[in-house]
């Protein structure tokens, strides 16, 4: 199997290079979803150009916000969107990827040996679980959630796994400014604040993404 060409002029329009290594096991990964994804649902995108674009694509959208050595926890994260994409974009990650569905979690664990990810863990679990699980000690540099609740809520449940000085990222779509808007107040209450809000474009569909991230004030 070889990476398409595709997935990388796809990387390389969004300034984002990776190596041949690392652009073949995003393809691995992505075969494996869609294969899986006829047993088991995982994802209601079935068309692969699609899926390189809306989850590969996407997901890597916040590599320029990471340093690239962060303990990173991926909320509600599905197929593992946007945890695994990043894991292999950047190995130095320590992720830590939940779900409360098990056939997801599953499905993770069987990508991680697959493609033999170190410093990968998938697990079934609730966000809510995390303050107290021995997962959860010391907290996470950067909690991320993919169209995973409000802003408000994914915020909230976020907080409390957060370490000193880290950041929770909210990946949206067109909506963020006016959610950003609705939940400033709430956001206020706990004490976080917006430090940092982008947008683009994914170039073949059009649509609109953005990156909300949010700090303690």
């Amino acid at each position: 199997m070889a990476a398409s060409t595709e997935l990388h002029d796809l990387l390389r329009g969004q300034g984002l290079v990776l190596t041949p290594a690392v652009e073949l096991a995003l393809e691995t990964f992505l075969a494996e979803l869609l294969r899986w994804n006829q047993k088991v649902n995982l994802t209601s995108i079935t068309n692969l150009s699609e899926a390189r674009e809306k989850h590969l694509l996407d997901s890597l959208t916040l590599l320029p916000l990471l340093q690239g050595d962060e303990r990173l926890l991926d909320v509600g994260s599905g197929g593992g969107f946007p945890g695994i994409p990043l894991k292999l974009a950047a190995p130095g990650l320590q992720v830590l990827s939940v779900d409360a569905v098990q056939k997801k979690i599953a499905f993770q664990r069987h990508v991680a040996r697959l493609l033999g990810l170190q410093g990968f863990a998938a697990e079934h679990l609730r966000v809510e679980q995390l303050p107290q699980h021995r997962l959860g000690v010391g907290g996470f540099a950067v909690v991320v959630s993919r169209a995973f609740a409000s802003l408000e809520q994914f915020a909230a449940l976020a907080l409390p796994c957060l370490a000193p000085g880290g950041s929770i990222v909210a990946m949206k779509g067109a909506e963020a400014e006016a959610e950003l808007r609705q939940s400033s107040a709430a956001l206020a209450r706990l004490g976080l604040q917006c430090s940092d809000l982008r947008h683009l474009r994914l170039p073949s569909s059009g649509a609109q993404r953005s990156l909300i991230v949010l700090t303690r004030c």
